[in-house]
C-alpha cells in the first residue's frame, strides 16, 4: 500500500457533553495536559517505528473537543509526525474547534502551531436549535467565530445539524443560506439521529420530542443539496459538501479505505503492514487507563486483528458507497484481493440499479444516486457479501 498515511489524533475532554454526542468525550475537572500530550507523543512515535518513513497527506486533531487543547502540544504533534513521515508539501492539517469566545481566542495559536484547516462545530443559527443541542455559544458567537476563521485560516470548513423537532423547510433553508454567506468552502451536514446511550435517546424514548421522518426529512436533505449548490458547493458524500478542491482529503482518506494510523483514546486505524498485512487496531477508550497503559507500554491498543480479503472488500465498500464518485473495482480488488464479482453480489447490485438505487459512472465506478443516497444503510447489507 503506497498511498499517502492519514493521521488521526483524538482530545477525548469536552467542557460539557451534548445530549445527541456519542462520540468518545469526557468532561473533566482537570486535565494534566503535559502526560497527555507525552503519551499521545508516544503513541506517534510507535507507530511510525512500525511502519517506517511513509508518506503523510493529512493530519486530523478530533475529539472531543481538541480546540481544548493547548497549542504548544499542538505545534509538537505536528512537528513529531512531520519529522517521523515524510509530509506531503500541501500537507492538510485540521483542527475541530467550537465557536465559543474561550476557544477562538486560541485560534490564532492553533494556525501558528501549523493548522491550516479548521472545522467549527457550529451545529445550528437558530437560538432555540442551539439550546435544545445543549451548544455553550450562542448564535452571535458563531458568526464572528465563522468571520474570524475564515481570516485566520486558509481552509474552512463547518458543521450544522438539521431535521431537528419541529424544523419546517423555509426555515432552514434561511439558516443555511446566511451561513452559507458566511463561509462555504465546506459544510458538514448532519441529519440529526437518536444514538443509544445519549441523554436525545432517554428523552425521545419518553416521547419528549419527535424528529422529522419520511418525506419530510426527506426534503430537509434535498433542501440542504440544493441551497449548498446555489453557493456552489456539491455533495461529495452522504453528509459533506464543498467547493471544488476544497474537499477534505483526511475524510477521503477514510472512504477511499486508505491508510490511517489512529492515536488517542478510543482511536482506531486501519494500516498496512511491511509483509502486506491490513491491520485493524482500537485502543483502550477511557482517558485515565489509556495514559496508565501509554505511560506503562508505549501504547494502549486493545485490540488488534489482520483483515480477511473478505473483511477488507466489505469495508471498503460500506464505506466508498458513501461517496457520489462511487467505488473503483479495480481498486477494491487490489485493496481487498477479492475480485470485484466476488466482493459484491453482481446479480443484486444489477437489480439495485434496474431500481433506480445505484449506476455505473462513465468512470466505471459503481456508485449510489440520489435515491439510493436516501436508502444507503438498507442498500448496502444487500449488496455486500
Amino acid at each position: 500500500m503506497r498511498d499517502p498515511l492519514a493521521l488521526y489524533i483524538h482530545w477525548p475532554f469536552c467542557a460539557a457533553k451534548c445530549p445527541y454526542c456519542d462520540f468518545n468525550s469526557h468532561v473533566r475537572d482537570s486535565v494534566d495536559h503535559a502526560a497527555f500530550a507525552a503519551a499521545l507523543r508516544s503513541e506517534l512515535a510507535r507507530e511510525a517505528a512500525r511502519t517506517g518513513r511513509r508518506g503523510l497527506a493529512s493530519i486530523f486533531f478530533g475529539g472531543g473537543t481538541p480546540s481544548l487543547m493547548r497549542p504548544e502540544t499542538v505545534a509538537a504533534l505536528i512537528e513529531d509526525a512531520t519529522r517521523l513521515f515524510e509530509a506531503a508539501p500541501d500537507i492538510e492539517i485540521t483542527l475541530e474547534a467550537n465557536p465559543t469566545s474561550v476557544e477562538l481566542a486560541k485560534l490564532r495559536a492553533f494556525r501558528e502551531a501549523g493548522v491550516n484547516r479548521v472545522s467549527l462545530g457550529v451545529q445550528a443559527l437558530d437560538p432555540a436549535a442551539l439550546a435544545f443541542l445543549g451548544r455553550r455559544h450562542d448564535t452571535e458567537e458563531a458568526l464572528r467565530a465563522l468571520e474570524f476563521a475564515r481570516a485566520t485560516f486558509p481552509r474552512l470548513s463547518f458543521d450544522l445539524i438539521y431535521a431537528r423537532p419541529g424544523q419546517q423547510e423555509a426555515a432552514w433553508r434561511a439558516e443555511l443560506r446566511r451561513a452559507l454567506a458566511l463561509a462555504a468552502d465546506h459544510l458538514s451536514l448532519y441529519q440529526l439521529t437518536i444514538e443509544p446511550g445519549t441523554q436525545f435517546a432517554t428523552l425521545h424514548a419518553r416521547n419528549a420530542f419527535r424528529l422529522p421522518e419520511g418525506e419530510q426529512a426527506a426534503r430537509l436533505y434535498n433542501a440542504t443539496e440544493e441551497e449548498a449548490a446555489n453557493f456552489g458547493l456539491a455533495r461529495y458524500e452522504v453528509s459533506n459538501y464543498a467547493k471544488p478542491g476544497a474537499e477534505s482529503r483526511h475524510n477521503l482518506a477514510y472512504w477511499r479505505y486508505g491508510d490511517y494510523i489512529g492515536i488517542g483514546a478510543g482511536a482506531h486505524q486501519r494500516l498496512t503492514m511491511p509483509d502486506g498485512m491490513l491491520l485493524a487496531a482500537r485502543r483502550h477508550r477511557g482517558p485515565e487507563e489509556w495514559l496508565a497503559r501509554v505511560q506503562r507500554e508505549g501504547h494502549a491498543v486493545t485490540e488488534e486483528t489482520a483483515l480477511s480479503p473478505r473483511d477488507r472488500a466489505r469495508e471498503a465498500l460500506l464505506m466508498g458507497l458513501r461517496l457520489s464518485e462511487g467505488v473503483d473495482p479495480a481498486r477494491i480488488a487490489a485493496r481487498s484481493g477479492l475480485p470485484f464479482d466476488q466482493a459484491v453480489d453482481m446479480n443484486m447490485a444489477e437489480a439495485l440499479i434496474e431500481e433506480g438505487y445505484l449506476h455505473w459512472r462513465p468512470d466505471g465506478h459503481l456508485a449510489t444516486t440520489p435515491d439510493g443516497l436516501l436508502r444507503l444503510d438498507s442498500l448496502l447489507p444487500l449488496l455486500v457479501r
